[in-house]
């Protein structure tokens, strides 16, 4: 038995960043319906991310949706609004990612739904939070990472703001409102008492950084400089980064520099015994590590570092990745079948309880694929 298994969750939201929560409360159990749009449903059904479509859809709605249920439904409209209703009184939890103002205007607001379920779970996403002059910014991931700050730790110094190459700030933001949904259903089950929780892709963006940040607050204010070459970090100091070898790209995280120096045979790394110098100078010892490991194969300064327990790395494509037996031990692809009977590869949930990893075989809906269902199930 799954844990949220008897759990029912409305989900009003489209895009990525709350549906990515909803799809991992579906992964523990609960049972997801998606309330869309008639016609053209959650908005991300034709936002793509790549010139590919799978089934006529975006992969991005595809990914981020499996194992949920369809409902078609016009918030605007008052027969379909008061249907949506009905079914909200009947939940555990209701989830939206509405911009601040929105969601009062079309009567799905907190104050209204708690009358009408005293004991709903009430989980709300927004960019920038319901208060402050940024609230009605639109709420994107990329405009998060650039006001955010996360943009100048990435890459080298001088090589201008790098933002993360995946919607971080959705998925992290997600996540957040996952454990705020499951300590208020802990919460309900002690109480009977429902909960507001609400998250901003902000916020969690920021929290994110705490350890970066925390050091910024202390240590004068003094701007964040990334390493001029070899960045994986802009505050750890050397050896700390990616560097290229004759076949591919190497990362070393942690070690004595000078212990370093002398497994791989690079003398002039001696001459930085004291720590405090891999910070103070750690773009001449980068410089050094860039040059000595451009000598030789990756698996060259595996078969040296590895075994001396210094923390590094083959630095993996996908396709390399895919092929390794370290990969297919975990068992991280699963098939699902959309109701049509389109399949798909994609991942699964990464969680582990009791020994278990939980799959399901459910793709995502078709648009209004469950509307029927639900209707005589929970309106009739």
């Amino acid at each position: 038995m799954k844990p949220l298994e008897d759990i029912l969750v409305i989900d009003l939201s489209q895009f990525l960043s709350a549906p990515s929560a909803t799809l991992r409360l579906a992964d523990l159990g609960a049972r997801v319906i998606k309330v869309e749009r008639p016609k053209t449903g959650d908005i991300s059904r034709q936002l793509h991310v790549s010139n590919l479509k799978m089934n006529n859809e975006s992969p991005l709605f595809i990914a981020v949706n499996r194992n949920k249920e369809s409902f078609e439904a016009d918030l605007k409209n008052e027969v379909d609004k008061q249907r949506v209703l009905k079914l909200i009184a009947k939940a555990d939890v209701l989830v939206h990612n509405f911009r601040p103002g929105v969601v009062e205007r079309l009567g799905f607001d907190y104050e209204t739904i708690k009358k009408i379920n005293p004991k709903i779970v009430y989980g709300n996403i927004s960019g920038y939070g319901d208060e402050g002059p940024w609230k009605s910014k639109p709420g994107q991931d990329l405009l998060v990472q650039s006001l955010s700050g996360l943009t100048w730790l990435n890459g080298n110094d001088g090589s201008g703001p790098t933002p993360v190459g995946i919607a971080i700030a959705d998925i992290l933001s997600g996540s957040h409102l996952v454990q705020g949904i499951l300590a208020a259903l802990i919460k309900k089950g002690k109480t009977g008492i429902g909960t507001k929780i609400s998250v901003s892709m902000l916020e969690s963006i920021i929290d994110f950084q705490f350890e970066s940040i925390t050091t910024f607050y202390h240590d004068g204010g003094e701007p964040t400089v990334r390493p001029k070459s070899n960045s994986a970090h802009a505050y750890l100091g050397a050896p700390y980064g990616v560097y290229k070898t004759q076949n591919g790209y190497f990362a070393l995280a942690m070690g004595s520099i000078p212990f370093i120096g002398e497994l791989i045979g690079c003398n002039e790394l001696a001459e930085y015994p004291e720590p405090a110098s891999w910070f103070t100078k750690r773009d001449e010892i980068k410089t050094i590590l860039a040059n000595k490991l451009n000598t030789n194969t990756t698996e060259h300064w595996l078969s040296i570092l590895e075994p001396a327990d210094i923390w590094c790395a083959n630095v993996m494509d996908w396709e390399t990745l895919f092929n390794q037996d370290g990969f297919k031990a975990l068992d991280m692809i699963q098939n699902v079948r959309m109701g049509d009977g389109y399949e798909y590869k994609t991942t699964r949930c990464p969680i582990k309880i009791d020994g278990e990893y939980f799959t399901s075989t459910l793709g995502s809906p078709s648009l209004g694929e469950h509307t029927d269902k639900i209707s005589q199930e929970f309106l009739a």
